[in-house]
């Protein structure tokens, strides 16, 4: 059998040119291949030729999804506070509630995010591939050093932003669950769509139930988030005595994580396929472990992947296999799932609605809550106070298109590692927290 498992790169004639028009991408296709592309899908909802399955699923989904998201990334402003995200869920969402999407186009939607279970699909690939894929010196020493002021700071955002929405009027048990939980769940993918979930089997209701409710808090906690970086950024420049500049404790071993991240390593097909199976594999031990433990199947299968990975039971080729179906899966599919997430999920009167002044200052309680705890502990345990806020704000970010922009906001891309502990660990925690605290009093 012919070896796959090298890359094939094929390289440009020397002194041909492209033309400029296929410069110009839209996702990941040149933009005249993008737009025969469209015209060829939508005219096939416009004729009725588009199949209800996973092909005329996936086919509208991705070409909206590549254009909205690659929109996200380059308006000004939009792109540095999730824009990719935002768009990709709100726009499907208005026009399904204006009737501006094609019929057949949702029905093909319908078939392959819901019928066939591409939501399940996705949080499995996501989660298990992302966490075998952290380095396990990172994932334990990480953990314990910001164990703390994530901890703290997650108490102290959980009780100001539940005070605030009591006060205000949207109630102790909606504030928590529906406001504040989202917003330190860690992100869309990792944490709001696992998060519906739990709290679909918890009520037996559907997952569709909860998503509108989840999403608008998870959005605009990011937004403040990354206007609290930029904050921390001037902050560290008005003090420089407060700041390491991207180093996060004062003893330096940081520096020694942050050289340990994975390497580039060529994308072997194989050990995709390893990965495929195994992340379906995690989840399905989530369900049948659900047999006997009361916790929702996403949970377990957050969880057990975490203990694997701190264990180091795994084989790093299978981690390697993992982690790699997870960078194709989030790279490409995400804005296609965020697409149908905003035509299932998310009925657009109900998230206006949800944007009151008391919902704003609730959601901006609990962002503060988060980073002024990180701040001052850090300052208590021997860290540089502006790293460490940096790193607790990701908690309140979108996951990991958050910990960028948050990252980016304030200057230290650098802390990378240590906001995907705080935004992964923190955010599974978080999820499983809520799930186990509904459970108990439902």
């Amino acid at each position: 059998m012919e070896n796959i498992s090298h890359q094939t790169v094929v390289s440009q004639p020397a002194g041909k040119k492209n033309h400029p028009l296929l410069s110009f991408k839209i996702g990941s296709l040149p933009l005249p291949i993008y737009l025969i592309l469209a015209v060829i899908i939508f005219g096939a909802a416009v004729w009725g030729k588009l199949p209800a399955d996973m092909i005329g699923g996936i086919a509208v989904m991705m070409i909206m999804g590549m254009l909205l998201g690659d929109i996200g990334l380059k308006v000004p402003i939009l792109k540095d506070i999730g824009g990719p995200a935002i768009l990709s869920i709100f726009v499907p969402s208005f026009m399904v509630f204006y009737n501006l999407l094609n019929p057949a186009a949702i029905k093909a939607i319908t078939a392959f995010t819901k019928n066939a279970n591409f939501l399940y699909f996705y949080i499995s690939c996501l989660v298990v591939g992302s966490i075998l894929g952290m380095v396990r010196k990172v994932l334990i020493q990480g953990f314990l050093r910001m164990f703390v002021p994530l901890i703290i700071g997650t108490f102290v955002a959980v009780a100001a932003g539940v005070a605030v929405g009591t006060v205000m009027g949207i109630g102790t048990y909606k504030s928590f669950f529906y406001v504040v939980i989202p917003i330190l769940s860690g992100g869309v993918g990792e944490g709001i769509l696992p998060l519906s979930v739990a709290y679909s089997e918890i009520l037996d209701q559907s997952p569709n139930n909860f998503i509108a409710m989840l999403v608008p808090a998870a959005m605009l906690g990011n937004v403040f988030a990354i206007m609290a970086a930029g904050s921390l950024k001037k902050i560290g420049e008005r003090k420089p005595e407060w700041t390491g500049n991207g180093t996060l404790v004062k003893s330096g071993d940081d520096i020694e994580l942050k050289n340990l991240q994975s390497e580039h390593q060529t994308v072997d097909l194989q050990l995709m396929g390893a990965g495929l199976i195994m992340a379906c594999s995690f989840y399905i031990f989530g369900l049948v472990l659900n047999l006997v433990i009361p916790i929702p199947a996403p949970i377990i299968m957050i969880l057990s992947a975490a203990i694997v990975k701190a264990l180091g039971i795994m084989p790093s080729q299978i981690e390697q296999g993992a982690f790699q179906l997870y960078k194709f899966v989030s790279g490409n599919l995400t804005w296609a799932l965020l697409v149908g997430v905003g035509v299932l999920y998310t009925p657009w009167n109900q998230v206006v609605e949800s944007i009151t002044p008391a919902y704003v200052l609730t959601v901006l309680a609990t962002v503060i809550g988060m980073i002024s705890s990180g701040f001052f502990v850090g300052k208590l345990m021997n860290m540089y106070p502006v790293e460490s806020a940096c790193v607790t704000c990701c908690h309140s970010g979108l996951g990991g298109t958050g910990d960028v922009a948050i990252l980016s906001s304030c200057g230290r891309m650098e802390l990378m590692p240590f906001s995907q502990i705080s935004t992964r660990i923190g955010g599974a925690c978080t999820v499983v927290a809520a799930a186990i605290i509904m459970k108990m009093i439902s």
